[in-house]
């Protein structure tokens, strides 16, 4: 038996919470189009993001640390790879539509320029007076202008489902704004997934990262009560060799603390308040997926200790105010000289303001693309 989009569809209705969102209730895509015939809405949006330009730049986009410091820390891909894993995991469990929350994922990180968050805080500020620039926001241009892939119309035309979720993806730090999608309403339980799948991944991975790098040591650690607890889970006490097999350990035992407690916290949120639709979760006044207060407490503290002891490490902060150099003096050589615009840019310039069209550019490259192109541009042996 083939199981096209209708029995899709119809599993969908059986086996998913009230809660979640059924790709054959969607909202629609803002071109019409025939849906496929063996994919539902929402794997369509997955398989769409997954094929885009954008995505495969991430590869060579940093997370934390440039690509060429080593082969083995995480890149932007590797982190999005993993959001999807966890997010994938979290809807399976709270019988949301574990799909749209995988295209939501997949999508988060799309707009992310070079060299981390270092590109993106530079790139704001040359913004500043143009609107500014926020990587969620331009996650949001690349599938709905950016992307050239079909003669129809620009970009990837998602379903409001999933274009919604990611303009509504939000951190600690970060929030967008999401006009046009009803921005009085919280996201969908989806959307709301995405972001804590997000969390965990790069409290875990950036842990781990952080190790294997030296920023700091397990002795340092041990400030934090959530590290003497996966200590004490997996068997490790201090003094003892710290290898490579304790590190996977404990770094795959925070993963599932914080997808338990955000299993069981969500869960008890959902029957406290009563929540049996969409509409009644979206219209919540806080967001229905978290961690319970005590182990969000613990999360506060780790992310703390990696804000101050990784992120402002000498090491990062030399890599960062280099790549804030490198960009900056990119985007003002091609303002002060747009003719130094590839041909394909410069035929864009009645579609947008120059300075977005030289900042869609820059969020485009990856660190390698932008090294390369800041020696074109300033060194004089160089090949232009």
């Amino acid at each position: 038996m083939i199981y096209k989009r209708m029995n899709r569809e119809e599993i969908e209705s059986l086996t998913l919470a009230p809660y979640a969102l059924k790709s054959a209730e969607s909202r629609g895509r803002l071109f019409p189009e025939t849906e496929s015939s063996t994919r539902t809405a929402f794997e369509r949006d997955r398989d769409r993001i997954i094929h885009t330009t954008a995505f495969r730049r991430l590869e060579y986009k940093t997370q934390v640390f440039v690509f060429h410091e080593g082969d083995h820390y995480r890149t932007r891909l590797t982190h999005t790879i993993e959001v999807a894993q966890l997010g994938k995991g979290l809807a399976r469990g709270l019988g949301g539509n574990h799909h749209l929350a995988e295209a939501i994922c997949l999508a988060h990180d799309l707009g992310h320029p070079p060299f981390g968050h270092a590109g993106e805080h530079i790139l704001n500020q040359l913004m500043a007076d143009h609107g500014g620039f926020n990587h969620n926001t331009q996650s949001y241009r690349v599938v709905t202008q950016l992307e050239r892939r079909y003669s129809g119309f620009k970009g990837l035309n998602l379903t409001y489902e999933t274009r919604s979720g990611m303009i509504k993806h939000e951190t600690s730090y970060d929030k967008s704004d999401a006009k046009g999608y009803e921005p009085e309403r919280r996201a969908s339980l989806e959307a709301q997934i995405a972001n804590l799948a997000d969390e965990i991944a790069y409290n875990a991975h950036d842990l781990d990262d952080g190790l294997r790098a030296d920023l700091f040591s397990v002795h340092d650690l041990d400030e934090l009560v959530l590290w003497q607890e996966l200590k004490d889970v997996v068997g490790w006490k201090s003094g003892h060799e710290f290898t490579s097999i304790i590190r996977h350990n404990i770094i795959r035992e925070l993963i599932g603390q914080s997808i338990s407690d955000v299993l069981a916290q969500t869960n008890h949120n959902l029957e406290t308040n009563g929540i049996d639709s969409p509409d009644k979760l979206q219209n919540q006044p806080e967001n229905v997926v978290g961690y319970s207060e005590e182990f969000g407490e613990k999360i506060k503290a780790l992310k703390t200790f990696l804000f101050n002891r990784m992120y402002r490490h000498y090491r990062l902060m030399r890599m960062q105010t280099k790549a804030e150099h490198f960009v900056s003096e990119i985007f003002q050589a091609y303002l002060k000289e747009p003719r130094m615009l590839p041909q394909s840019v410069q035929d864009k310039q009645d579609e947008e303001p120059l300075p977005r069209l030289i900042t869609d550019y820059i969020a485009g490259m990856t660190d390698r693309y932008a090294l390369e192109e800041w020696q074109k541009l300033f060194i004089p042996y160089h090949q232009a």
